[in-house]
C-alpha cells in the first residue's frame, strides 16, 4: 500500500507566498511522476502542476510564472512553491502520485488534501 500525505496549507494574505509539501511512502519500486491539483468550492478538480522523476514540469496557465513545482527523488517528496497568491488560488490542494511496482505496474494514489486560503 502507498500513502500520500500533503502539508503546508494555511491562510495567507494576497500577494504572499506559501510552500506545500507532499510525501509518498509505502511499498513501490519508484515514482513515475507526481502532481498537484486543486479544487475550489463548487468547481471541478483542476490540474495545477506536474513533475516527472526526470524533472520535466508542466503548469496550468493561471499559475505559470508564480508557482514552481520541484521533487526530491531521494525523499519521494514533491513541493509546490506558490508566490504572488491571489484569492482565486483559494482551494483544497491535492497531491497525486503515480508509482511503479517491482513488476512495472503503474498505480495512482491521492492525498487527503490541504487547504489554502488567500484572504486579507
Amino acid at each position: 500500500q502507498v500513502q500520500v500525505v500533503e502539508s503546508g496549507g494555511a491562510l495567507v494574505r494576497p500577494g504572499g507566498s506559501l510552500t506545500l509539501s507532499c510525501v509518498a511512502s509505502g511499498t513501490f519500486f519508484t515514482i513515475s511522476n507526481m502532481a498537484w491539483y486543486r479544487q475550489a468550492p463548487g468547481t471541478q478538480r483542476e490540474l495545477v502542476a506536474t513533475i516527472t522523476s526526470g524533472g520535466s514540469r508542466r503548469y496550468e496557465n493561471s499559475v505559470k510564472g508564480r508557482f514552481v513545482v520541484s521533487m526530491d527523488n531521494a525523499k519521494n517528496t514533491v513541493y509546490l512553491d506558490m508566490n504572488k497568491l491571489n484569492p482565486e488560488d483559494t482551494a483544497v490542494y491535492y497531491c497525486n502520485a503515480n508509482v511503479l511496482s517491482a513488476t512495472y505496474r503503474t498505480s495512482s494514489y491521492w492525498g487527503q488534501g490541504t487547504q489554502v486560503t488567500v484572504s486579507s
